[in-house]
Formats: C-alpha cells, sequence, structure tokens
C-alpha cells in the first residue's frame, strides 16, 4: 500500500470509529435514562417529562386478552404469555412480556417451547430451604428469559386459611413467615435473572369458590398479623416489581380498588415503590380504582384505556396519580433490568439443568408422614412388589389452572388428545418404572386401581404393596371435603387389608384425610412432585435420599376440626368424599356473599393449639431414616437470637429441619404458639452442630389497630425449639422486650 493510499485508509478508520463512538454516545445524549448508572426512579422521572397523555394511557394496561381467547387481536411483537403492556419504541422502551409462571413457564406448547414443571409450590415450602426457594425462582426466571419473556406472573403467597383452597399448590402454607420467607427468595430468584417479578393474589384471596363475588371479612389486627404479614415479609426480602391485586372483595370493596389495602398498607405502611396490576379482568372502576391504588389494568383497557384519559382530562383522576402510575411500572422495569438487559436474543432452554433442578427440590420436599420400619426398602430382601394406582406406570398429576405447565408429549395418560381447561395432566415420570430400577432383582408388577378386587389380590402375592393416590386441583374451584376423591380411601383400605406391607404415597395439591392410617406401615407426601417426581419418589422409598421434608400445612383428621367445617359458599351437605375432586365455581352468576374469618389469626397449627384439638399431623411434622437429639438451649436477649445444639443420633447422614416457636406473655391472653424462625442443618451421624437462628420480629408483634402500628409486649416470652410445632423439646421464658 502506498502512502497517499495509507492515509486514505487511515483517515477512513478514524472516522468510522468516531462515528461508532458517536453512535454509541447517542442513546445517553439523546436518551439519558438510558445510563445504567442512575437511580430507577430518577430515570423513570426522565422518562416520563418525554410522554405524552396517550403514551402514560398506553402503559397502564393491557392488550387484551390476546393468545389467551381465539379471535382475539395479537400485537406483532406479542411473545405468546398471558399478558402484554405495550412498550414505547421510539424512548427504548420495551413492552411487558408477561407469561403465567406459578410452578413453570404456562403455554409452551402454543410455540413448540419447552418448560420445566417444578413441583408445586407447597412442595416447595416443605423443604423449608431459602436457598431451594431461590433455585426455583432462578428455574423459573432463566426460562422466561430463554423464552423471551421479561415478567413473571408468579409468586403466590396466600396463606392456606382453608386446606381445601383449589390453588393451595399454588401456595406456600399457612403460616405467614414460612409463606412470606420462601416466596420472597423465590421472588429473588427470578429477578436475579432480570426478569420482572410479582406477588400475588393481594389479598385474603384464600378460596376459588365465588372468587370474584366472595366478600372476606376480617379485623385489620387479624389481617396484618396473618394474611398481610406473609406479603408483607415477601416484598420485604424480594423486592418484587409489582404486586397483583385479587379478584376478591375485602371487608366490602374489592381488592383492587381497595383504598386500605393499596395505599395505606402497601403503598403507605410498607413503602412498596412498585406497581399494583389487577389479576385478569379485576378491575371494576376508573376513578375508584385509580384513586384506591391500581396502577395497570389487565389485560384490557376497559376502565385504564379512554375512559381514564378522560377522566385525567377532566380532573376526575389528578395528572399526578396518573404520572405516579407510569412513574411506578418505569421504574420497576429499570430496576429489574429489563431495559439494560433485554431477554433477547432467545435461546434454547436446558432441559438437563431443569429437570435435576426440579429433582432436588422435589427431594427436598416429600415428607415421610408414617413409617414403621418398612422404608427405606431394601432391593436385596424385597423380592416382589405391587404399585397400584394412580397412574403410576406413565407418570405423576401436576396442578392445573393457569399453574398448569405443558407436558413434553402431550398428557401422559393420553398423549395425542389435547388437553382442554380443568382437566388432570401427568407428566413422563412414571413412578414404575424408577421402582423397577431401584427393584431390579425384583419382580414388579402394576394394577391401575380401577378394580379394589384386582388390586388387592395382586398386593396380597406381594412382599410390599406401594399404592399412590392422587387428587387434582386447580384454579376455579375448591375441594368439597378433605377426603381422597374417586374411592381411593377404599382402594387403599383394601389393599392394606390384603397386605400388612402396604406403603402410601400421596400425590396430592392439598392435605387429605386418611382413615386407613393405622392400617398401613407408611405414607409420604409427594405433593405434585415435578418432572422428576417419579424419579424422586424412587430415590426416597429405596434410601438414596434420606426424607428431610417437613409439613408446611396441618393434615386435619376431619373437616369437624377445622375453624369451618365448609368452605364459604358451599352448602355442607357436599362434602362426601364421593363429590367431584374440585367444586368449579360459578362467580359470574352469584351474589356477593361474605366469608366471615372470625378465627382471625387462629387458623391451620394456631387453631389447633389454641382450641386444644389433635391434628392428623401437625405443622413443621415430617419424619427422616435418622434421629436427631436437641439440647443446650440459649435466648441471647438483646441480639433476639437462639442457640441450641443438635446431634444426628441415627445411623444415616440427614437433614434436620430445626423450628423455634414463641409464645407472647400471658398479657396478650394468645393460647397458641407462633413460628419465629428455622433453620436446615445437614449432619452425618453421630455429629453435633451448635446453631444460632435470629427471631424474626414481626413473628413476635402484635398490631395496634388504634396505632395503626406493630407493638412488642412487655414480659416473658417462652421460647421453643424442635422438630416441629407439637415436639418441642427444648423451652425457655425470657423477657425479649
Amino acid at each position: 500500500m502506498n502512502s497517499s493510499s495509507l492515509a486514505v485508509a487511515l483517515a477512513l478508520a478514524l472516522i468510522a470509529q468516531g462515528t461508532c463512538r458517536s453512535q454509541q454516545a447517542t442513546p445517553l445524549t439523546s436518551r439519558p435514562w438510558m445510563n445504567a448508572s442512575l437511580a430507577p426512579d430518577l430515570r423513570a422521572d426522565m422518562v416520563l417529562k418525554q410522554l405524552t397523555l396517550a403514551e402514560k394511557i398506553q402503559l397502564v394496561h393491557g392488550i387484551g386478552w390476546g393468545p389467551l381467547v381465539p379471535g382475539s387481536p395479537i400485537p406483532p411483537d406479542n411473545n405468546g404469555g398471558a399478558g402484554e403492556v405495550l412498550g414505547i419504541p421510539r424512548l427504548g422502551l420495551p413492552s411487558l412480556q408477561q407469561a403465567d409462571s406459578a410452578v413453570g413457564i404456562r403455554m409452551a406448547a402454543a410455540q413448540a417451547r419447552y418448560a420445566t414443571l417444578l413441583p408445586s409450590v407447597l412442595a416447595a415450602a416443605a423443604s423449608w430451604d431459602t436457598e431451594g426457594a431461590h433455585l426455583y425462582g432462578d428455574v423459573i426466571g432463566r426460562e422466561l428469559r430463554a423464552q423471551g419473556f421479561n415478567q413473571s406472573i408468579g409468586g403466590g403467597a396466600n396463606l392456606a386459611r382453608d386446606p381445601r383452597n383449589g390453588r393451595i399448590f399454588e401456595y406456600p402454607g399457612e403460616d405467614p413467615l414460612l409463606a412470606g420467607v420462601m416466596v420472597g427468595h423465590v421472588i429473588r430468584g427470578v429477578q436475579d435473572n432480570h426478569i420482572m417479578g410479582d406477588i400475588k393474589h393481594y389479598a385474603l384471596n384464600d378460596q376459588e369458590t365465588g372468587r370474584t363475588v366472595v366478600d372476606a371479612r376480617v379485623s385489620k389486627k387479624a389481617a396484618r398479623e396473618s394474611d398481610l404479614l406473609a406479603f408483607e415479609l415477601g416484598i420485604r426480602i424480594g423486592q418484587p416489581s409489582s404486586v397483583m391485586c385479587s379478584y376478591n372483595k375485602v371487608m366490602g370493596d374489592w381488592a383492587c380498588e381497595n383504598d386500605w389495602l393499596l395505599n395505606h398498607v402497601l403503598k403507605g405502611a410498607w413503602h412498596f415503590p412498585g406497581f399494583v396490576v389487577s389479576d385478569w379482568d379485576g378491575t371494576h372502576s376508573t376513578e375508584k380504582a385509580a384513586i384506591a391504588g391500581l396502577d395497570v389494568q389487565m389485560p384490557g383497557e376497559e376502565y385504564f384505556g379512554e375512559a381514564l384519559k378522560q377522566a385525567v382530562i377532566a380532573g376526575r383522576v389528578p395528572m399526578r396519580r396518573l404520572d405516579d402510575m407510569v412513574h411506578r411500572l418505569l421504574r420497576s422495569m429499570f430496576s429489574a433490568g429489563v431495559i439494560d438487559h433485554p431477554p433477547t436474543p432467545r435461546s434454547v432452554i436446558d432441559p438437563f439443568r431443569g429437570f435435576q433442578d426440579a429433582q432436588h427440590i422435589a427431594e427436598e420436599s416429600i415428607v415421610l408422614l408414617k413409617n414403621d420400619g418398612t422404608l427405606p426398602l431394601n432391593p436385596a430382601a424385597v423380592h416382589s412388589i405391587a404399585v397400584i394406582g394412580a397412574h403410576a406406570d406413565v407418570g405423576v398429576l401436576s396442578g392445573g389452572g393457569s399453574a398448569q405447565v405443558d407436558a413434553p408429549g402431550g398428557n401422559a395418560v393420553s398423549p395425542t388428545t389435547p388437553t382442554k381447561w380443568g382437566e388432570a395432566v401427568y407428566f413422563p415420570s412414571p413412578p414404575l418404572r424408577y421402582i423397577r430400577e431401584h427393584a431390579a432383582g425384583a419382580v414388579v408388577r402394576f394394577d391401575a386401581g380401577t378394580n379394589v378386587l384386582s388390586a388387592a389380590a395382586l398386593a396380597k402375592t406381594a412382599d410390599v404393596a406401594i399404592v399412590f393416590a392422587d387428587q387434582y386441583m386447580s384454579e376455579g374451584g375448591d375441594a368439597p371435603s378433605l377426603s381422597l376423591p374417586d374411592g381411593q380411601d377404599e382402594l387403599i383400605s383394601s389393599v392394606a387389608a390384603a397386605n400388612p406391607h402396604t406403603l402410601v404415597v400421596l400425590i396430592t395439591g392439598n392435605p387429605v384425610t386418611m382413615p386407613w392410617i393405622d392400617r398401613v406401615a407408611g405414607v409420604m407426601e409427594a405433593w405434585y412432585p415435578g418432572i422428576a417426581g417419579g424419579q424422586a419418589i424412587a430415590n426416597l422409598l429405596f434410601g438414596n435420599v434420606v426424607p428431610s421434608g417437613k409439613l408446611p400445612i396441618t393434615f386435619a383428621k376431619s373437616a369437624d376440626d377445622l375453624p369451618h367445617r365448609c368452605v364459604f359458599g358451599i352448602a355442607c351437605t357436599q362434602t362426601t368424599g364421593n363429590s367431584p375432586p374440585h367444586w368449579v365455581s360459578d362467580d359470574a352468576k352469584r351474589q356477593s356473599f361474605p366469608a366471615d374469618y372470625d378465627e382471625d389469626v387462629r387458623f391451620g397449627y394456631k387453631w389447633f393449639d389454641a382450641e386444644g384439638k389433635q391434628p392428623l399431623f401437625p405443622f413443621g411434622f415430617g419424619l427422616s431414616y435418622t434421629k436427631f437429639k436437641y439440647s443446650g438451649l440459649q435466648v441471647d436477649r438483646a441480639a433476639k437470637t437462639v442457640t441450641f445444639a443438635i446431634e444426628n443420633a441415627g445411623g444415616v447422614a440427614g437433614t434436620e429441619i430445626a423450628e423455634i416457636y414463641v409464645e407472647l406473655p400471658r398479657a396478650s391472653k394468645e393460647h397458641f404458639r407462633r413460628l419465629a424462625a428455622w433453620q436446615r442443618v445437614a449432619l452425618n451421624s453421630g455429629q453435633q452442630k451448635i446453631i444460632t437462628v435470629a427471631l424474626e420480629p414481626l413473628a413476635m408483634a402484635t398490631f395496634s389497630e388504634q396505632k395503626d402500628a406493630w407493638e412488642w409486649a412487655s414480659g416473658e416470652y417462652t421460647v421453643l425449639v424442635g422438630g416441629s410445632s407439637r415436639d418441642l423439646p427444648l423451652r425457655t421464658g425470657v423477657p425479649l422486650y
């Protein structure tokens, strides 16, 4: 190259370099809000100043039902999820692509995608593992990102006031501390992938029957100490982008236009900076909802479209309120990183990693409820096994509704038949296959369990009988009773009569009664165990994994022992075991009716304690293949910490969940204890560890309606430590406050 050519080339290179720098600088000069070093609220304010009124309105409502309802309009950029809020391309704002993702991503099949089915949220809560909860959220977050979504619609935090609630499998149990902490860590796992997280359904959405018309009535004190406390803790830990308000009324007002819930508590007392989004079709007004604190209507624009625009123009909704609605959405987008780290390009989900994570969570979540010594099974000593019931030859059951994940290859019980809303879907993780793998030298035969005589005859020929029993639950309805559906109690009883070495594996969304409990050798609650459920169950049955899960919800002996014998809105004559597996509510046609929660905070284990009732299995209960001993309790009054020793006194390594409860001073007149902390502790055989755990202050507080503030009673608190809410060998009194 000659000197003149070299000079030209150098000049072109310098021009190109300058152009490149200019292009790189353009976003920060013309779009200063794209500077990721600035605070999310400042960036949101910068964008807000650039928006027209029409653009502001565009950001506070969705596109409509889109792919959820055939024939609905679908924007070109739609990602095939449950909802979308259109972005503002001229300002660099992407659309919100929202996906139902309570236990995995819904509707993946429509785009020929794969999504990992995780164990139910209730199952994850049974692990009492905050790291596992973060992993749960991480699976959802990274798969949402891979599929091109930027907002999760998950994070269910509703408490199990009634164990027959059709969506309990989506929620983390009955205790506000356990529920709030676990869901908070799930949200953090999601958002660590630069995906906007959500917490729902705020609040007191504690039954599905009449869910769009039922009026939940409870004192503000009780609400703050129970259902709302779970949300308060979940929001404090998870810092979600959004809070989804629920369908129901709370003390007379719809939750999505309830000033006390949204403005006073959520945005006022808790200083929540994110946005409130309605559940789908949960918006009921324009002016009242906007002023009461609803920020985004989903999925359409009936109330927050042209109607809101005209209300702002007329001054019925102040412009500053609309600006606040938009600001909350924008600052959440910046805070989560969906603008700085968009989920593009899409990538291929790693199904193997998802499978391994799902199996790990399932193995920590399965709860051993009874064992006469039959478990773990010894492959060398067992020569024949009868496996019975619940389609265990092809798969494991999953929960339904908007939490339904599409099964790879289709529904395992009918792969070629399209699945409809409300139909039970089985995932291809057949326990029978993995039992055979563990017991390679044994004869393992299967019976469908549809004929009691046939099942009992097979059981009689085997060394061990394993009965699988399941219960389908779904959004939109509640269980009419606590009984297993479809005559499965009779099946278990007949098999147990034929074979004293009968084991029962429950695959359920909810607690169930067990009239056969005294006649079986062992019981495992596997919940909805996810895509790796069959492997996880087999690993625990044969001792490859030592059970460590503990109940996040009380199992009652009978519905007569519950605070309310029947679900509100369901007649008590409809509570037999022969009723449908779940009761579909006719929301749109019903008149509003009350759900009077006069038990206040006394539900779950607190109800059983206060009423002196004996549960079938208490909250926090779970057996292991080893034994643990507690000793040396000490309480640091100033630090509010509890120290004690745990020893593995058995012959195998295992993990204990140490639970710490507190009874308030006598002046409180409470007749129950409260979960105040816990710790998972892994121990080798013979090993001892000294554990120190901090008590959660709000778990020991009472809420004063008069002062609108938390209070801590003076006097002696009783601190109790042990392996369940009814097994607490360590006890001491101390004036904590």
